[in-house]
């Protein structure tokens, strides 16, 4: 199957939820739309499930205009963050009902709810009824529900927000495989760029209902063609702050300065922008091209295994993230380390550079 968005947008009172928007998403493939909440994913999804028709432009699927198509006369599976389960049903019979409603022989059901039963980890809970269930547990049998389907095209919701970190991991690295051998398109919406990357494929970045960006995931994280898609595609947020080339050399405001690297090097003297992503600014020096910044810590988080820091930098905000404990006073000046190395570089209208 292939779903193609033909120049759609949606506008609810006069006010634009999704911008002219052409996607196409071809079989088998695994696509994250990645975006803050209200960025439009689940809009996008609504699209193109059928359960909103858009403004203006077209659905496609398989080269069929689908627009004015039913919901109910597609095949489609979507999983929602916020679960829904049948009350009066046994897990069984919740997951199995789309299969019945299909009129699949018994020991085809059967084996199909046992297979995603032991995916999720739901065998021991198949004889309770919903309410017997945690909400975690809630949310595995709506997923189980929707994955047996084996329906063309699957939308999933921001699905694992509901779970325990152990399972989201296992499932995380599951659920690609899962697809893997399926003539379907798989559409996984999430507001976190780590849940993106671990899940791989093909990300589409969103900012107030616009795609911003689409392709191979690591590739969209490594080279963002936008400051826009560099800043949805980095938790906690990028780093930015306006710098002057002159001659070989990037300087800040405050006389901080840099070798410009090679490829930068055929830009003209002027102003630009730099970005630089948390985990690469540390109270340690490390990296290929370490640079000493100072700024007035301003609040410190210690999670585990991880140290953040907020810091102001002349006027603005910086954030520093690294492994480890390390120690700073909230209301003092401390030197940090940022790896330029690591930088991007945008134009004053956002475009990354070199282009």
């Amino acid at each position: 199957m292939s779903l193609e968005l033909k120049g759609v947008t949606k506008r609810v009172a006069g006010e634009t939820h999704i911008h002219p928007t052409d996607l196409t998403l071809e079989p088998g493939a695994f696509t994250v739309l990645l975006g803050t909440t209200g960025a439009g994913k689940t809009t996008l999804m609504h699209l193109m499930a059928g359960l909103e028709r858009p403004t203006e432009g077209s659905v496609w699927v398989d080269g069929v205009d689908v627009t004015r198509t039913a919901v109910q006369k597609r095949t489609v599976s979507m999983v929602h963050q916020q679960f829904i389960n049948y009350p009066t049903m046994t897990v069984f019979d919740n997951i199995a009902s789309p299969l019945r409603v299909a009129r699949l022989p018994k020991a085809e059901i059967h084996a199909r709810v046992e297979r995603i039963a032991d995916l999720l980890t739901l065998t021991p809970l198949l004889r309770r009824r919903p309410a017997e269930l945690s909400g975690g547990q809630q949310q595995r049998c709506a997923m189980a529900r929707a994955l047996v389907k084996d329906a063309s095209l699957v939308l999933l919701d921001e699905p694992l927000a509901n779970l325990d970190y152990k399972l989201r991991e296992a499932l995380r690295d599951e659920l690609p495989r899962l697809f893997a051998d399926r003539d379907c398109v798989v559409v996984y919406a999430t507001t976190e760029p780590l849940e993106a990357l671990l899940l791989g494929g093909t990300t589409a970045t969103l900012y107030e209902g616009r795609v911003t960006q689409v392709g191979p995931t690591a590739e969209v994280y490594r080279r963002p063609n936008t400051l826009t898609s560099a800043q949805v595609f980095s938790d906690p947020p990028m780093n930015t702050a306006p710098v002057t080339k002159r001659g070989g050399l990037f300087h800040l405001a405050d006389g901080t300065s840099w070798a410009v690297p090679p490829a930068c090097g055929s830009l003209t003297d002027g102003d630009y922008v730099f970005g630089l992503r948390p985990h690469h600014v540390t109270p340690a020096a490390t990296g290929k091209q370490p640079v000493a910044i100072e700024g007035l810590v301003l609040v410190t988080e210690l999670s585990g295994s991880e140290s953040v820091i907020h810091f102001r930098h002349r006027d603005r905000t910086w954030v520093s993230l690294s492994h480890g404990i390390h120690a700073v006073t909230v209301g003092q000046t401390t030197r940090l380390s940022m790896d330029v190395a690591q930088g991007l570089y945008f134009d004053r209208g956002g475009a990354r550079l070199p282009a």
